[in-house]
């Protein structure tokens, strides 16, 4: 019976399939809701007056459920007449979530969106496959083995659904062991040291470093790479990597296994092949030391030198390949540099990539690769720092692409990834006077993507008190020339002030040039103008009595400012080597007050390890009154305290003044003419939070003072301090905190063990 029932199906069904060649002359569409039909009439490989015959149909079949749109296609004939009838696929309405904890919903709403699912889009249940499988790997990622997701599909009106993604996110899966397979010439500890995974410890919570991921394994293992392959282990070999999960999930095993080889030992470089005439000149980038041991990091170096002199010369497309030698008797090596410069080439077209709110001439301006002109690779090179130091992007890369038809061309693409610009900056303090002082700052570095600065300081003590406003186009000129306008308002108060005291009051105004002399270094002039009124009251310092019968009650000052800077740090926020300089000199040319005064900065961070960094901070600076009158009050350098000598309340170091209208012994700190301040810190990671950068510990001693007019620099005069302190690059900016304790002190110093700062350094 089934036999004979499927053959009369069958027999039924050839007229569909087996139809004799005809001409169209009409086609109907039946089973459409939101599709519309010329999507349908499109994908069809013939039209009415065509001749319609059974390969086309089976065409137009594949052609309809490659769009991905229907569950079901079937087609008809009726007379001349085609009919093609379809069954949507229901469409997604909405994606909702249940049991997530660890990611926010609309990170995954976007992986979903990735793989083709989101709101609107048809639906099968092989989507729903590929997204079950899209959240575990999410979950995997952040090493949560033990997730499990099931799927709850919904239909609604109008052929649509609702899906539902039930999460059981279950624990983190925790690294429990770490070994090293094969290991012999290094201890497994000094190995294991390299890495960011590790076992946990009690900071883990922050740091997550015994979550496994495959990135950080990655990262890691090529860590290890380049510790052996810089001391000699020229055929070391990551033989596999092995992941054991426990039954429950609940923690897993990482097992390296590794393959040192012998060491070898550099006997010579040759270099061969095309060289342009210049192998003196190339020779001299040679990094490879002959008689030690194998470096390739000196290869890496070398090799890249040669390919950036090659660029140098317009060699765009050159080839540089360091090829070894082995000697395997005798444990040596010899490193033989292959170079071919190929075609030398111009930059055809600069195109720009990722700038959304940027805009092009802020990046191109940059630039010192020109379109149309000889590739440079040192150009290129700089052009691409120079945009990294605008400090908008996290990221800037410059690739060189060939031009079709053009051997002789290459375009650049630089491709950005723009950050959040604005920055908002928080102090705080605390002292026995004063109590709880605040300062908070907002900075836009990039307004309106112009690349000029807009900021707004403002200082919230109760006694002292400031608002000021800055903008800076850095390209005032055409030339690069920056142009810095200041606008303030500040006032004073004693410490111990009551209703009635005096106080000081200061507004001004300044304008700043800075002129770009090399690609590093800018000179900066400048001329101001600020009015100091004093209001006597109270308990009003000596010394500012005397400031007005020199000067008068309400001073008008006109200084003269110059100034040099030139950063060399590897990072602004957590440098470990480089320098920064500065020198600046202001001059009072104008009003009621005549003045020089100089000051001079030099950093320089050290590496002494991988983890270790020795840190110096130098500083200095001198002033004197002109004309036969003393230095203003105003202009005199103050220290003590965060960013001087820590431990010391900020400000009290220097000259001290009696107070008029006291009985009391209270001095007044008016800081001095004179300063000079030494920091030095050594910065390691935090204990427990492995290599992570944005949390490190340091210990410092600082030795400075600030001298009054007529006191003649002596080393016994000056305040010295030991500490330890934490810093972190927190979500509002870097954070420090210093336990301090002086070393160096005299009688009547105000000193403060606890002091902590956001946007500081030293």
């Amino acid at each position: 019976m089934r036999a004979r029932a499927l053959l009369a199906a069958l027999v039924t069904s050839l007229p569909a399939w087996a139809v004799d060649p005809f001409t169209v002359r009409d086609i109907r569409v039946e089973g459409l809701q939101r599709v519309e039909p010329g999507t349908v009439f499109a994908s069809l490989p013939f039209r009415v007056g065509d001749t319609y015959s059974d390969e086309q149909g089976a065409a137009a079949i594949r052609a309809l459920f490659g769009l991905g749109l229907f569950s079901d296609v079937r087609l008809q004939v009726d007379g001349d007449v085609l009919v093609v009838i379809v069954e949507e696929r229901p469409t997604v309405a909405d994606v909702s979530f249940t049991g997530v904890k660890e990611f926010d919903n609309e990170v995954l709403r976007k992986a979903l969106r990735d793989i083709g699912l989101t709101e609107g889009r048809p639906f099968d249940r092989a989507l729903a496959d590929r997204a079950e499988q899209e959240l575990k790997r999410q979950y995997l990622n952040r090493s949560m083995y033990a997730v499990q997701v099931t799927t709850t599909v919904t239909p609604i009106e109008r052929n649509r659904v609702n899906l539902n993604f039930n999460v059981v996110e279950g624990d983190v899966t925790k690294i429990r062991d770490i070994r090293i397979v094969g290991a012999q010439a290094f201890p497994e500890k000094t190995l294991l040291d390299l890495f960011d995974l590790d076992t946990g410890g009690w900071l883990s919570w922050y740091t997550k470093s015994d979550r496994y991921s495959r990135a950080k394994l990655n990262a890691d293992l090529e860590a290890l790479r380049s510790y052996y392959l810089t001391r000699g282990y020229l055929e070391f070999n990551i033989d596999s990597t092995q992941v054991a999960l426990s039954p429950d999930k609940s923690s897993l095993t990482l097992t390296i296994n590794i393959t040192e080889g012998q060491r070898y030992a550099v006997s010579a470089v040759r270099l061969e092949g095309d060289f342009l005439g210049k192998e003196a000149e190339f020779q001299s980038l040679v990094r490879i030391q002959p008689g030690q041991a194998y470096n390739a990091e000196q290869v890496a170096e070398t090799v890249k030198a040669f390919t950036d002199l090659y660029g140098a010369f317009g060699y765009a497309f050159a080839r540089v390949e360091a090829v070894p030698e082995i000697d395997r008797e005798r444990n040596r090596v010899t490193v033989v540099l292959r170079g071919q410069p190929s075609r030398r080439a111009y930059v055809r077209r600069i195109h720009i990539e990722g700038n959304n709110r940027t805009r092009d001439e802020v990046i191109r301006r940059e630039f010192r690769q020109l379109e149309a002109a000889w590739y440079d690779s040192d150009k290129i090179r700089l052009s691409r720092d120079r945009v990294d130091r605008l400090g908008f992007f996290t990221d800037v890369r410059i690739d060189t692409q060939e031009v079709p038809g053009a051997p002789d061309q290459v375009d650049l693409v630089l491709t950005v990834v723009e950050k959040p610009t604005g920055n908002l900056t928080l102090g705080a303090g605390y002292s026995q006077a004063e109590k709880l002082s605040l300062l908070a700052g907002i900075q836009q570095e990039n307004v309106f993507g112009t690349g000029n600065y807009l900021g707004l300081n403002v200082n919230t003590s109760k006694f002292n008190r400031q608002f000021v406003l800055s903008t800076t186009n850095p390209y005032f000129t055409d030339d690069g020339v920056s142009r810095t306008l200041d606008v303030y308002y500040r006032t004073t108060r004693p410490l111990d002030a009551q209703d009635g005291d005096y106080r000081l009051v200061t507004p001004g105004a300044s304008i700043r040039f800075g002129v770009p002399f090399t690609e590093t270094d800018t000179v900066y002039f400048g001329i101001g103008v600020e009015k100091t009124k004093i209001e006597p009251g109270d308990r009003m310092p000596e010394a500012y009595n005397v400031f007005i019968r020199d000067f008068g009650s309400s001073p008008l000052s006109v200084p003269l400012t110059v100034g040099w800077a030139r950063d060399e740090r590897d990072s602004a926020l957590v440098p470990t080597q480089g320098t920064l300089k500065r020198a600046n000199g202001e001059l009072g040319v104008a009003g009621d007050t005549r003045y020089v005064k100089a000051s001079a900065q030099y950093q320089q961070y050290i590496p002494l390890n991988r983890k270790f960094t020795l840190a110096f901070n130098a500083e200095a600076g001198w002033g004197k009154g002109l004309g036969g009158k003393p230095m203003p009050l105003f202009k005199y350098f103050y220290g003590g305290g965060l960013g001087s000598v820590r431990g010391f309340e900020q400000g009290t170091l220097g000259l001290q003044s009696a107070l008029t209208n006291s009985n009391s012994n209270d001095k007044a700190y008016l800081g001095g003419t004179k300063m000079v301040l030494l920091n030095t810190e050594l910065i390691t990671p935090f204990p427990g939070a492995g290599n992570d950068r944005t949390l490190r510990m340091f210990g410092f001693f600082d030795i400075g003072n600030v001298y009054a007019p007529d006191q003649k620099f002596t080393l016994t005069d000056l305040r010295a301090s030991a500490g330890i302190g934490i810093s972190w690059i927190s979500p509002v900016g870097p954070l420090r905190i210093a336990f301090a304790k002086p070393v160096r002190k005299q009688a009547g110093d105000k000193t403060q063990t606890i002091q902590f700062q956001i946007g500081t350094a030293f």
